[in-house]
């Protein structure tokens, strides 16, 4: 079980003397083994939810918690992939995977760890590129790395923040592909329980089973959203379909509102 429950989140920032309100009565919930992507405008505050989720930072008032715990700190059963790739430079693919491992199950022995790190980096194809250092991967590359190491500890909760946002369309398209395969799994393992934060609705619609969109100023929920197509997902047949039209404009629509409201604009009609 792996449930997290946002009730009532506000997040009040100061900044030379002014109060700044990130996020504002924030709820929502996230299922065990569910995938939900947050998304929303610039300054909506998806960042700052993640780094509260992460136990980075901390709610003014409201709580998340997951199994009915309040989150009090970083912990264990968290995996972590930031839109920076995030690895250490002195480290080759291998040993920046089996470190992590090493955090997260200090009772494996270095052989254990380095054997969990060659199975994940052969799960994301570098298992050819094991003893290469960041600087010599490319950027989809690193990418596909800290994918490895957050799957590889083992973790009842990945927390990704816009993770494919630096990669080019091409190498976005593969790792969005990546991350489901590895996500859905043969059907013998519990799912991850998944908080994807993303600007990219197409991204959103193809990886999750809920999307909840925060609008900004503050940020608070303004709607959520069950994505209606079935799993196994296929990208090229499912962008043909009327069905999936219909559906991504229609958060088109929610999500350039907020924007246009919020500059005093008319309301977009799609």
């Amino acid at each position: 079980m792996s449930r997290i429950n946002v009730q009532n989140l506000t997040v009040d920032y100061t900044v030379r003397k002014k109060k700044f309100t990130a996020l504002k009565d924030v709820s929502f919930t996230v299922e065990s083994g569910q995938f939900v992507s947050v998304i929303g405008s610039s300054g909506c505050g998806k960042s700052t939810l993640l780094s509260i989720l992460e136990g980075l930072n901390f709610p003014t008032s409201g709580r998340i918690t997951i199994d009915d715990v309040p989150i009090k700190g970083t912990g264990r059963d968290r995996g972590v992939v930031f839109q920076q790739y995030s690895l250490f430079p002195w480290m080759t693919a291998r040993k920046n995977v089996a470190f992590a491992v090493k955090q997260s199950k200090k009772e494996l022995s270095k052989q254990e760890r380095y054997h969990i790190a060659d199975t994940f980096l052969e799960k994301v194809g570098l298992e050819q590129f094991a003893n290469k250092y960041p600087s010599q991967l490319s950027g989809g590359m690193q990418q596909r790395v800290a994918i490895a190491r957050a799957l590889a500890m083992d973790t009842k909760i990945l927390l990704m923040d816009e993770p494919f946002g630096a990669i080019d369309a091409k190498n976005r398209t593969i790792l969005q592909e990546l991350l489901l395969k590895l996500w859905e799994g043969d059907g013998t393992q519990e799912k991850k329980t998944v908080v994807f934060v993303t600007h990219d609705i197409d991204e959103a619609i193809l990886l999750s089973d809920k999307i909840v969109m925060l609008t900004a100023n503050p940020g608070h929920v303004y709607k959520e959203i069950n994505v209606p197509f079935e799993r196994p997902r296929n990208r090229s047949t499912l962008v043909q379909t009327g069905e999936y039209g219909k559906f991504r404009n229609e958060l088109i629509a929610m999500f350039y509102s907020d924007i246009a409201s919020r500059i005093g604009g008319e309301e977009v009609v799609i």
